[in-house]
């Protein structure tokens, strides 16, 4: 079985074995089992493989990371924030189950995402390295939200934390699950791939992020510059790779040439 049906598996098996009310847990699973690229657990768990560590250690981990990830959509999509109506090519959780049910269907996961770490073991530092994550994204969120200025800095502040917080807990986690230390490398190895992330991101929707006067990379430096600022991203997290070798490392690098280059 392959590392993403692993991750597929593992996560319907604890929605399938949640006590919560039907509707909870079927607005839940709607937005938790609807597919998705699952990029951030995927980066937790090879990590955690690169670094010598056990998957099975890292799955609960992963999918509690995905559950973090799943909640912030549902929420981002709220007619209060982003007001968007599709989510992965099908309704949007608020537009499914109405908004009250969508708010309590990402509370869910939320809280759902910590029970399921405090029920591991040990591993003290990946349980903070997720929920920092998950507060550095909410407060990134807040920044986007009240936006009060349209500069480099609030730029920058927003997008390493609304996007690349996660990013950093996954690789983050995956060391302290692993190998501590080191921590500080995949950390930076995470802020590398947030960025990265975020401003391919920027480039494809563009379009739609002028239109609503929204501060974005490319609408801040254009086009050019934000491949440039992708050039050097990718250029960071290959040097961060470069002293590991094996499959997991393999697969990482194949990764970030992937969202270098992704058109979706």
């Amino acid at each position: 079985m392959e590392r993403l049906e692993r991750i597929e598996t593992a996560l319907a098996q604890y929605m399938a074995e949640d006590p919560s009310a039907a509707l909870l847990r079927e607005s839940m699973a709607y937005s938790l089992l609807d597919g998705g690229k699952r990029i951030r657990p995927q980066l937790l768990l090879l990590v955690t493989e690169m670094l010598g560590g056990r998957e099975e250690t890292a799955m609960p981990f992963a999918c509690a990371l995905e559950m973090v990830h799943c909640y912030s959509l549902i929420h981002d999509d709220l007619p209060a924030m982003d007001d968007d109506v599709m989510r992965r090519g099908k309704p949007s959780s608020h537009v499914r189950f109405g908004e009250g049910n969508a708010i309590l269907a990402g509370d869910g996961l939320l809280t759902k995402a910590g029970l399921l770490l405090m029920s591991q073991n040990g591993f003290d530092d990946a349980k903070r390295a997720i929920f920092e994550g998950a507060y550095a994204m909410v407060s990134g969120q807040s920044d986007d939200l009240n936006l009060g200025e349209r500069s480099a800095e609030a730029l920058e502040r927003i997008h390493i934390n609304k996007t690349g917080a996660l990013f950093r807990a996954a690789c983050t986690a995956g060391a302290y699950l692993s190998d501590p230390s080191e921590a500080d490398a995949m950390r930076a190895f995470g802020d590398a791939l947030g960025l990265l992330f975020q401003m391919t991101d920027d480039l494809l929707d563009e379009e739609k992020d002028r239109q609503e006067n929204k501060l974005t990379y490319v609408t801040f430096y254009g086009r050019e510059e934000t491949k440039a600022f992708i050039d050097t991203e990718y250029r960071r997290a290959s040097a961060i790779l470069a002293p590991f070798d094996g499959e997991a490392a393999e697969t990482l690098r194949t990764l970030i040439k992937s969202l270098r280059s992704r058109t979706n």
